[in-house]
């Protein structure tokens, strides 16, 4: 995780925890002089779009005042949805048996994508079953996980 998602994550986390929301995850994404500040919350029975724009206007002020993004940014407020991203190894370990997308920072085992069956955690490890083949992908270099929905 980088510097300035830690520093985000640090600074936002318990604002939106105060808000009675849990903080999902957050991606921090730094694209030339405009970035992407988006932040997933959760709840149970799930999140509304007045929930979102309570959350944007708390986090809004707090980034007004702290001011860690010192270039143009869009914020977003949003619920994880279906394709529910992964960010910690407890997220990971609780949806074990559902079927995930993951891309990795740099290539492990020739390759940085890996669709699956997600077997859980080991350690600091995701595990991954693709096709006959059980992969054990350190948490610290994945970039991005989804669950996939299913439609049974």
């Amino acid at each position: 995780m980088s510097s300035k998602l830690e520093e985000l994550q640090a600074l936002l986390a318990p604002v939106v925890v105060a808000l009675g929301y849990e903080c999902w995850g957050i991606e921090f994404s730094a694209q030339g002089r405009h970035s992407m500040l988006r932040v997933y919350i959760d709840k149970e029975g799930g999140v509304l779009v007045d929930d979102c724009a309570i959350v944007s206007r708390q986090i809004s002020g707090v980034l007004d005042v702290e001011d860690p993004i010192t270039s143009e940014y869009t914020l977003e407020v949003s619920s994880p949805g279906m394709e529910r991203p992964l960010f910690t190894l407890e997220q990971f370990a609780s949806f074990a048996g559902e079927q995930v997308k993951i891309r990795l920072r740099s290539p492990f085992e020739g390759r940085r994508n890996f669709q699956g069956l997600l077997r859980g955690v080991e350690e600091q490890d995701v595990v991954v079953q693709v096709d006959e083949h059980e992969f054990l992908l350190p948490i610290d270099m994945i970039d991005k996980a989804n669950i996939i929905p299913s439609f049974d």
